[in-house]
């Protein structure tokens, strides 16, 4: 799994800790301090809120007390909003649900977005069926209706929900479809680097309270780790998936962990203090 870098995990703590009114614009300040903490030095976090003000995600905004700051466009927040339901999903979808079919057709002229949509559609976690035909469970119907018009790439989408019917099985199609191999490695890097983080928190003496900043500090590696997952892994259902899958068990860690870090770690966003 890619190394963490500045811009994915200024997303990351704003999906975390600066959507709800208490938590958001982040001053400029306040970010340089949090991404100090995971080990981000602050010229990467200014150069990263530029880019990320440039993209349209971040718009300046002033804090409670008048500091020059940042909060989440509206085009980010539905972002992560869609996100919320991979990276938190449960349960996993069920194959009776059927899938979602993206059909498009791009004109020569404008082959730059035909290169876009192949793109935005397997960052999204579809496999190819077919040249121009990909598929992804039905429950990701949503979250590519706005992603595609948010990219004002709708025009040359047509989106279809069905079964499949044949002619092989269709756990030997979806093997085709999407390469399970890689998916299943990711689940494993994502195992290998968090057991032992939680294993280090569940062996700690009952009773003990968390430090709110070492929450944070383990708590938002790994959940920037975590929500690229579920891109690379579209959610199939269990009866489709190889014997001893990982993914089950990696959505098993990462709960634990968010059950136990998250809060834990929130009064470090919002005070600073220990």
């Amino acid at each position: 799994m890619a190394e963490h870098t500045p811009r994915s995990l200024i997303v990351t703590l704003y999906g975390a800790y600066g959507r709800s009114p208490g938590n958001a614009p982040l001053a400029v300040s306040e970010l340089i301090r949090l991404l100090h903490t995971v080990g981000v030095d602050a010229p990467s976090v200014r150069s990263s809120v530029s880019r990320l003000k440039r993209r349209g995600l971040l718009v300046p905004a002033r804090t409670a007390d008048g500091a020059a700051g940042y909060a989440l466009s509206p085009d980010a927040r539905q972002l992560l909003d869609d996100g919320d339901r991979r990276i938190y999903r449960h349960p996993a979808p069920r194959l009776r649900e059927g899938w979602v079919l993206a059909v498009f057709s791009v004109p020569e002229a404008e082959r730059h977005k035909r290169h876009l949509l192949r793109s935005r559609l397997g960052r999204l976690g579809f496999g190819t069926a077919a040249p121009g035909v990909w598929i992804a469970p039905a429950g990701l119907y949503e979250e590519t209706r706005h992603t595609l018009e948010r990219l004002e790439l709708a025009p040359y989408v047509e989106l279809f929900r069905g079964e499949h019917l044949g002619f092989a099985a269709t756990r030997e199609s979806v093997a085709r479809w999407w390469d399970l191999d890689a998916v299943a490695r990711l689940h494993l890097d994502f195992l290998e680097r968090q057991e032992p983080v939680l294993r280090s928190w569940e062996e700690r003496p009952a009773g003990t309270p968390p430090d709110p900043e070492e929450a944070y500090r383990h708590y938002l590696p790994a959940l920037d780790s975590w929500r690229r997952l579920p891109y690379a892994d579209p959610g199939l259902p269990e009866e489709l998936l190889p014997k001893d899958w990982p993914g089950a068990r990696s959505a098993e860690v990462f709960g634990l962990l968010h059950a136990r870090l998250r809060d834990a770690g929130a009064p470090f966003v919002r005070t600073g203090t220990t």
